[in-house]
């Protein structure tokens, strides 16, 4: 478009595509509408591949995981309003699992929306967002955006990383602007996620505290597995010989079949260790705050974090080690020749003691065969596949789906495990499945619960769309939590099911086949191993609809205890 002085322009549209470019930005997640349809073909025309999805909340579930696997921020476009607003959902999870991720989001006039005007889908959404993000910004001037990208993606990956929302009303979209002047206000943003180093006194106080220990612990944490940091990490293990134990996202990044790994051995690891190095890993309910129990009253705790502000949340910190994991554990090994750390073997034998006791208790359960299938035997199958295919990219959610596969099948590379992470929440795993398969091109099996599949179940026609190498395992019990749970007589005309109980002889792999995948539904682990390796050998979009027995599985899963009983119901 031109002038009569035949001066070239622009618009806000280029300019914030351009920025987005010019940092490494190649694919968004979204969902087109106003006002933001244009920019989604805008982006797509420049080369930055778009994935159109169902719902916003999948959408910026899908941004949240790519910017865990890859460390760059994942991006999220989405409308004005609502559909911001189900996006907030996934950037807010992001936060909390401190994903990096920037969700972009088309808003309305602001002279109309401050003097609440009743414009269309008016919504202050810079004031919403920002309880719930790490950082909020709103542009206001078409010269403005490549500041506020810059301002986005350093505020996303610095530090602590976690979720922005980055504000841009319609009519700063559709702004002119000479294209000339457009260019000298963008920029590439330079490393925007500097290394920290630790203070050397810090790190020879850790190492001391280490060496002193008789029953020392390392716990990796899924802040572990998103530095990359994996050969330091490993070296300062085996190095040191300290038994470790992988938080449920951190699995993979030593395999699990490491002779030092106490993930079978966890309950007495925790009650017992007397020195703590938590890497990457919070004391938060996921470790039980740092209380006694599961704890020890008198364990002391060395923590590696970022954040020196996430120190002494819960424990006190004897040992806190403020800096990026990577220079932290590059630092620890440089003065490890200064620290005799040996784990005495007296506590190495009587983990392992443990560890062969529960691996043994485990494979009793899994040479159980019981029909229809419980949970341990159907993941037993999709175990037995997955060995044979180690680079398969993992997705579990549920409850008892999650719970149990967590246990039963072991990851042997880093970041090939995405779950429901420190929010517990549901509805993760269509959205995490496809940036799997997006960002690695690798294939993907998803483990979900038949309650968990239905918040996102819909996002099947996208990887079905894109013809993406995902394949989603559904332990179908025909409940939340399980479908057995009897009917209540009400006083009205006719029975309505008890609230935790799905449809069922519902048939998921249905779905498959309305939208042009393959679908299949299995009854015995037999079934199940068969129509999984067939699946992936297809290296497309499957479902396998797995027919559980309705009472297998416990309520809220390993987290009965968070769940309060009411007399009255439980004992109808």
């Amino acid at each position: 478009m031109t002038t009569s002085s035949a001066s070239e322009l622009t618009d806000g549209f280029h300019v914030i595509v351009d920025a987005l470019k010019l940092n490494g930005i190649d694919t968004i997640y979204g969902l087109v509408g106003i006002p933001i349809t244009d920019l989604a073909r805008l982006a797509q025309k420049s080369g930055i591949r778009f994935i159109g999805f169902r719902h916003e909340t999948s959408a910026g579930n899908a941004a949240a995981a790519a910017g865990f696997l890859t460390r760059r921020p994942g991006v999220c476009l989405t409308v004005s309003a609502p559909g911001f607003l189900n996006g907030l959902v996934a950037l807010a999870n992001a936060t909390t699992n401190c994903f990096p991720m920037i969700q972009i989001s088309g808003s309305s006039e602001r002279p109309l929306v401050d003097l609440q005007r009743g414009d269309y889908e008016e919504l202050d959404q810079l004031s919403s967002a920002r309880p719930f993000v790490k950082a909020a910004y709103r542009i206001a001037r078409v010269q403005d955006i490549g500041l506020g990208v810059a301002r986005a993606i350093r505020s996303a990956v610095s530090g602590r990383p976690g979720g922005v929302y980055l504000d841009i009303p319609g009519t700063v979209l559709s702004e002119a602007i000479d294209a000339a002047a457009a260019a000298g206000t963008i920029w590439r943003v330079v490393d925007p996620a500097p290394p920290q180093l630790p203070a050397p006194e810090a790190v020879d106080r850790a190492l001391g505290m280490l060496a002193q220990a008789q029953r020392p612990l390392i716990v990796l944490g899924k802040g572990a597995a998103y530095a990359q940091a994996d050969n330091v990490i490993r070296t300062f293990v085996e190095t040191t010989g300290i038994p470790y134990l992988p938080m449920s996202m951190a699995k993979g990044l030593l395999p699990d079949s490491h002779p030092q790994c106490v993930a079978a051995a966890r309950s007495l690891a925790l009650s017992r260790a007397d020195v703590v190095m938590l890497v990457g890993a919070r004391l938060n309910w996921l470790l039980g705050h740092g209380e006694s129990p599961p704890w020890s009253a008198d364990a002391e705790f060395v923590q590696v974090d970022i954040a020196a502000g996430e120190f002494d949340s819960n424990r006190p910190i004897a040992a806190p080690l403020a800096g990026d994991i990577g220079s932290v554990m590059s630092a620890l090994l440089d003065r490890i020749d200064a620290h005799r750390i040996v784990a005495p073997t007296a506590w190495t034998d009587e983990l392992a003691e443990r560890r062969a006791h529960n691996d043994a208790a485990m494979r009793k359960r899994l040479a159980e065969d019981p029909h229809p299938m419980r949970f341990h035997n159907a993941l037993r199958a999709v175990r037995d596949v997955l060995q044979q295919h180690p680079g398969v990219y993992l997705v579990n959610e549920g409850a008892n789906a999650l719970d149990v596969a967590r246990n039963v099948i072991d990851m042997q590379l880093p970041r090939h495990r995405l779950d429901s992470g420190t929010w517990g929440v549901m509805g993760i795993g269509m959205g995490y499945a496809i940036a799997a398969a997006v960002e690695t091109g690798e294939p993907v099996v998803a483990i979900v619960g038949d309650s968990a599949f239905g918040f996102s179940g819909l996002e099947f026609e996208t990887i079905c769309r894109y013809g993406l190498p995902v394949t989603v395992v559904i332990l179908n019990n025909g409940g939340v939590y399980r479908g057995d749970e009897p009917p209540v007589n009400r006083r009205v005309s006719g029975t309505d099911p008890a609230p935790t109980v799905l449809s069922a002889a519902a048939r998921h792999e249905l779905i498959a086949e309305a939208f042009g995948g393959k679908g299949y539904h299995v009854t015995t682990p037999t079934e199940l191993q068969s129509a999984l390796t067939e699946a992936l050998a297809s290296n497309g979009p499957a479902i396998i609809d797995c027919a559980l027995d309705p009472a297998a599985g416990t309520e809220s899963g390993h987290l009965t205890s968070l769940n309060p009983k009411s007399a009255s119901a439980t004992s109808t």
